[in-house]
């Protein structure tokens, strides 16, 4: 287990921080089969009846670690991020977010498979899959529309430029707002109030509204990883990384 992820428990919640504030909580592999892990053993433990997902030291996740993505692409069946997906997707206690911060590519996605999501309101949330020549992951090219409607899921998905969290709540992927200083704790209260209800209650309720779309999640994740795969091998994208770490715009008129 990393200690880049920290894991806490109390009152029947199970609580999943990220903890690598300089880099403002990007995601490496080894974090995301922590994760992974974590959710496996929350699944198979009674004594945990509810999650919370949150950052550390004011940011919530820069996304993935670029450095770290480029030197092991998650392009194999059992790569690290895509097992988190296929986990968080299928998580079948109450999956609670707390953001803070900035939440970008993935650190906004994984918020669409959460069952409640508090941020404050200074937070703010990317997409910018198309500006580093990628696709959506983590079947957001499908939860989004359905959540916010075509026009703004296709603004920010196709843009790709940030948007705060005001904006996130009129879309549907926030439940509420909060001073900064507060969203942690509340974020924990509204787990602790989920982990003292009949488990059993939970379990079913969240099956019956999910039931309908689970086999499109599954299959949207598996499609979105294919195309992702491909991508990221491809010059675009190696023009998109390049560019990033040279602190540069990228220039992608050489390309068709």
């Amino acid at each position: 287990m990393t200690n880049e992820i920290l894991l806490e428990r109390a009152e029947g919640v199970l609580t999943i921080a990220f903890n690598r504030p300089d880099k403002k909580n990007a995601i490496t592999s080894a974090m995301y089969q922590a994760m992974t892990d974590a959710l496996a053993q929350a699944h198979d433990d009674p004594g945990v009846r509810a999650i919370v997902i949150r950052g550390s030291a004011g940011v919530f996740s820069a996304g993935n670690d670029l450095d770290d993505f480029m030197k092991a692409p998650p392009t194999g069946e059992h790569a690290p991020v895509l097992q988190f997906l296929r986990s968080i997707s299928t998580a079948q206690k109450p999956l609670v977010a707390s953001v803070a911060g900035v939440a970008v590519g993935i650190g906004t996605t994984l918020l669409l498979h959460c069952d409640l999501v508090y941020a404050a309101d200074s937070a703010t949330f990317s997409l910018p899959f198309t500006q580093l020549a990628l696709c959506p992951e983590a079947a957001s090219s499908l939860l989004l529309p359905r959540i916010a409607g075509y026009a703004l899921a296709a603004e920010k998905l196709l843009l790709g430029e940030a948007f705060d969290a005001h904006e996130a709540h009129r879309m549907g992927i926030v439940n509420r707002l909060l001073p900064a200083q507060d969203v942690d704790a509340f974020a924990f209260a509204q787990a602790a109030k989920l982990a003292a209800l009949p488990a059993s209650s939970l379990r079913v309720t969240k099956m019956l509204m999910r039931r309908a779309g689970e086999q499109e999640v599954a299959e949207r994740i598996e499609e979105e990883v294919a195309h992702f795969g491909k991508m990221l091998l491809a010059p675009e994208a190696r023009e998109a990384m390049t560019a990033f770490f040279q602190k540069r715009k990228p220039d992608f008129r050489q390309f068709d």
